[in-house]
This record gives C-alpha cells, structure tokens and sequence, in this order.
C-alpha cells in the first residue's frame, strides 16, 4: 500500500506530518507492505511551509500509483478568519493539482482523504458536491459552500472519501485507516508507540462506531 501526503507551499507542517508519522510506524507491524511519502506536484522539491519549516518532498505526486491520498490544510493564525484561509487554499488548487485529484478520485479502490483545511481544498477541487465531511471548527460552515454535508465529528469515513478535523486530527484520521486497512492491532500497536490515545467518534455513512 502505498500512502502519499500532498505538500503545497503555506502547507500546515503537522497536518502532513502527523499522518505521515502514523503510517510509517504501522509498516513496523504489518506484514503487508505499507508506505508513505510526502509528495509534491511536479518532481520532488523542498516545501515551505506556513509556519516556515521547510519539508522535503520525497516523491512526485503520483495519482495512478497511490492507493490512500492525504491533502492537509494550511497554516493559519487566530488573526486570520475562515475566508482568508480558504481563499489560500483555493490559491494552493493549482490546475495540475486539480487534475491530480480527480485523476486519482476517479480511480476504484482508493481513498482521498484530507485533514484540517485539506478539506476545503477538496471542495474547491469539487470533490465535496453531496459527501459528508468535516474540516476546522472555524469552517464547518463554509463546506456548505462546496455542496458538503458538514459533519461535526473528529473523524469522518464516507468510504472512498475521509476527512477529519482541526491539526491533531490528522493522527486519529491515519489511525482508523490504519485500523480500517491494516486491523486493530496494528492501530493500537502505533497508538501505544506514540502514547497517543484516539478520541471522539469516527462517524461512518451507515453506522457512527467508537474511534
């Protein structure tokens, strides 16, 4: 399985890094072959963040070889309201990243998932029109905006189609989908290594079940 995490200049560093963490600690302890990268757009480049730490792309953005697609949000200051940051994150929708995301949307048995602001993007990618997601608490109402059904729980799995929360969301998000591909115990293996403990609800389209 193969796990990208998209960087975009202004990207949130711990929207990307925190899931990227996840995964590769789980290819500790499944038998399956499990990889992440952070990739960019184009050939692989160094990142500036929004909080200025530069991240490192380790891979071209590859639509038609990833099997779990992350899209992070990007970095924002309390001064800052809802419209400025996704007006920035409609700014970071380049064309070829466009493409790139419904190139791969489209592909069966893939999941496009986003944390934080990430899932704004995708709704300004279209991505959203009729699917539950969630974003920051700030911006739930503009998923409105997108034809998104907003969904206030940490975690929301619509199948092909994952979202979660403000920042720290993002490792709960890579831990169910690491429950969700790869089992339990190689969540909770992760979960005790990281002496991080889930919290809140994954909300599921047919059935909200403990995350």
């Amino acid at each position: 399985m193969l796990v990208q995490i998209v960087l975009f200049d202004g990207v949130d560093p711990l929207d990307a890094i925190g899931p990227h963490e996840v995964f590769a600690a789980a290819s500790q302890y499944t038998p399956g072959p499990l990889t992440a990268e952070l990739a960019t757009v184009g050939a692989a480049r160094p990142v500036l963040s929004g909080t200025g730490v530069t991240l490192h792309a380790q891979a071209a953005l590859d639509p038609g070889r990833a099997d779990i697609l992350i899209v992070p949000g990007t970095a924002g200051s309390m001064a800052e309201d809802a419209a400025e940051i996704a007006q920035r994150l409609t700014a970071a929708l380049t064309p070829e990243l466009h493409q790139a995301l419904h190139t791969f949307a489209a592909r069966a048995d893939t999941v496009l998932a986003a944390v934080c602001g990430g899932s704004l993007l995708l709704g300004a990618a279209g991505l959203l029109t009729h699917r539950p997601a969630v974003t920051h608490r700030s911006a739930m109402a503009r998923l409105a905006d997108f034809g998104a059904t907003a969904v206030p729980a940490r975690v929301v799995d619509d199948g092909d189609l994952v979202t979660a929360g403000g920042v720290t969301s993002g490792l709960d998000l890579a831990l169910h989908l690491v429950e969700r591909f790869h089992g339990a115990p190689t969540a909770v293996a992760v979960e005790t290594l990281f002496e991080h403990e889930r919290r809140g609800v994954v909300w599921r389209a047919n059935a909200a079940t403990a995350g």
